[in-house]
C-alpha cells in the first residue's frame, strides 16, 4: 500500500513537471523532429498548419512538412519517417486501416465533431426558388435521388439531350468510382449522364458557373470545403447508410452492389506508434483539437477568396481565435504561443 501511494505521489510530481517543460525523454524534448505529411487539400493544409505552429510555439518542438502524395505519406506515416497526419478520414484509406491493424499508426481525436459530409446536392433555388434573384424553382418536389428521374429535363445534358447531366467528381477519385456505382444501382444510368470533370478545380468551376447563371446542376460534394460556406445548397436524400452496400460500392471486385449513403468519416489525427508512446502530452493535446463544420467551411472559403496558404490562416487563426485553441493546452503553454505571436 505503502508502495502505491509513493508511486502515485512521484507521478503527481511529473505530471506536474512536464506541465510547465516538454520532459527531456519525449520526442520533442529529445530534440527529434516531428516530421508532418504534407497534405494539399485546404482544410488538410490548414489543420497541419495549426498543429505544427502549436507545437513549435507552445512546446518547443522541431518540426517540418514532408510533400508527398496521399498514398506516399500515409506508408511513411506506418514506418514512422512521417510522425502525424493532421486530417484522416477514418474508413477512407487502405493503407492507414493495414497501418492501424498492425499496431504500427494510432488515429488520435475527433478533430470535427459530426464527422464529414458527402452526397449529391442541387442548389437551393432548384427546389425553393430565389425571389431575390428572380428565379422560379425548377424542380420543386425534388427531394431525393429517387427523385431525379422525373426531373432529368431540367438537368439536360447539352451533349445527349435526353438526358440529364450528374456531375461526378474527377476520374481516378475514390468519390468518382462510388458514384458511378450509385448511379447504376440506383437505376439512374438510364436517365443521366454521368459527366466527369477533369480536375477539382474544373468540378468548382462548373458549380461555380450555374450557381452565379441561376442554372439547374446536379452535382457531388462534400464538406469540409469552400463551397459549402459560399452557396446554399440542398443535399438530396438517399437510401440509409448500410455498412454492407458500402463496401460493395467501394469493392472494384465486387459483383453484387447495393445502394447505401455516404458513410460519414470521423476526422482524426493519424500518429506513428514510436511518436503516440513517446510523447503522451501531445497526444493529450491531439484529442481535444475540434474544428466546427461551419467555421472549417468558413476558413477554406477565406484561405480560397484571399489565396492565402495554411501557414498564414494557421497564424491568423491563433491570433483571432484564442478562445477555440487555449481549450486545447495548458495555461503555461497557451503563454508561450501568445507570447510567440505578439513577438512575431
Amino acid at each position: 500500500m505503502q508502495f502505491r501511494h509513493l508511486r502515485a505521489a512521484c507521478l503527481s510530481v511529473a505530471l506536474l513537471v512536464t506541465g510547465t517543460a516538454h520532459a527531456a525523454d519525449t520526442w520533442c524534448g529529445a530534440g527529434k523532429t516531428v516530421h508532418f505529411a504534407g497534405i494539399t487539400w485546404e482544410s488538410g493544409a490548414f489543420a497541419t498548419e495549426v498543429l505544427r505552429q502549436i507545437l513549435e510555439k507552445g512546446y518547443g518542438c522541431k518540426t517540418d512538412e514532408v510533400p508527398g502524395s496521399t498514398a506516399a505519406t500515409e506508408t511513411a506515416l506506418a514506418h514512422n519517417d512521417v510522425q502525424v497526419w493532421a486530417e484522416q478520414w477514418t474508413g477512407r484509406s487502405e493503407i492507414t486501416a493495414k497501418a492501424v491493424a498492425a499496431g504500427n499508426v494510432k488515429l488520435v481525436g475527433d478533430t470535427l465533431p459530426g464527422g464529414t459530409k458527402e452526397g449529391w446536392f442541387v442548389p437551393d433555388y432548384v427546389v425553393k426558388g430565389d425571389p431575390s434573384r428572380g428565379i422560379k424553382p425548377s424542380a420543386p418536389g425534388l427531394v431525393a435521388v429517387s427523385d431525379l428521374p422525373k426531373y432529368k429535363d431540367v438537368f439536360t445534358d447539352d451533349e445527349e439531350p435526353g438526358k440529364g447531366r450528374f456531375l461526378n467528381c474527377p476520374s481516378g477519385w475514390d468519390c468518382e468510382r462510388v458514384n458511378t456505382r450509385l448511379l447504376k444501382v440506383l437505376k439512374l444510368d438510364d436517365s443521366y449522364t454521368n459527366f466527369r470533370p477533369g480536375t477539382g478545380a474544373a468540378l468548382d468551376a462548373a458549380i461555380a458557373s450555374a450557381y452565379t447563371r441561376g442554372k439547374p446542376i446536379l452535382f457531388y460534394y462534400w464538406g469540409p470545403a469552400a463551397l459549402m460556406a459560399k452557396y446554399k445548397l440542398t443535399e438530396l436524400k438517399m437510401p440509409p447508410y448500410n455498412a454492407d452496400c458500402w463496401k460493395t460500392l467501394r469493392d472494384e471486385s465486387s459483383t453484387s452492389q447495393c445502394a447505401s449513403s455516404y458513410m460519414v468519416s470521423h476526422v482524426t489525427v493519424g500518429v506513428s506508434t514510436p511518436f503516440y508512446n513517446d510523447d503522451p502530452q501531445l497526444m493529450e493535446l491531439f484529442t481535444k483539437v475540434k474544428f466546427p463544420m461551419d467555421f472549417l467551411n468558413e476558413t477554406i472559403l477565406d484561405m480560397s477568396v484571399k489565396k492565402v496558404d495554411g501557414s498564414t490562416m494557421a497564424t491568423q487563426f491563433l491570433r483571432t481565435h484564442p478562445e477555440m485553441w487555449k481549450q486545447w493546452v495548458p495555461a503555461d503553454v497557451a503563454s508561450k504561443i501568445q507570447a510567440s505571436l505578439a513577438g512575431a
